[in-house]
């Protein structure tokens, strides 16, 4: 992973209270299973030990995910600025496709939820907010077809 990836400061506390969480709660319970485990004699047909060990490398495969995001996290804030969109704003626009107003906070890839609301920098609305100031119409180039979107307010 040697791209950055834009966070928010909220973003970037997630990640490390979930790297909190691998490191000091879920590893040491994993490590503990395939001790107990191992104990139980015959490795080589023993399910439990199999299963832990599987566990154990998706705890660690994602810990060291976190890290290398960490590493390369640009992380963004919103600093009271409310002129122009950017990442980590939470914008209310108008769309014209969907005829209703919503509100969204852009955010990087790693942080993207569309159940939250908030969509990537990278998404065809995101790159087409950034940028931009209230009042402003954007046409937002989507695979169902182009669309405008207006935006009514930044809120944060």
């Amino acid at each position: 992973m040697n791209d950055k990836i834009y966070l928010t400061e909220e973003g970037r506390q997630k990640l490390l209270e979930r790297l909190d969480y691998l490191t000091k709660i879920e590893m040491p319970q994993v490590v503990e299973r395939i001790k107990i485990a191992r104990e139980q004699g015959d490795l080589s047909e023993n399910a439990e030990y199999t299963a832990a060990r599987e566990e154990q490398a998706r705890v660690d495969g994602e810990i060291k995910e976190i890290e290398a995001q960490l590493k390369v996290a640009v992380i963004y804030s919103q600093d009271g600025k409310r002129d122009t969109v950017s990442i980590g704003s939470k914008v209310k626009i108008y769309d014209s496709l969907m005829e209703e107003e919503a509100v969204y906070q852009i955010v990087g890839t790693a942080e993207a939820n569309i159940i939250e609301n908030k969509i990537s920098n990278e998404s065809e609305v995101g790159k087409s907010l950034l940028g931009k100031k209230v009042g402003d119409e954007v046409t937002v180039n989507a695979q169902i077809g182009a669309y405008k979107v207006k935006i009514l307010e930044i809120l944060a």
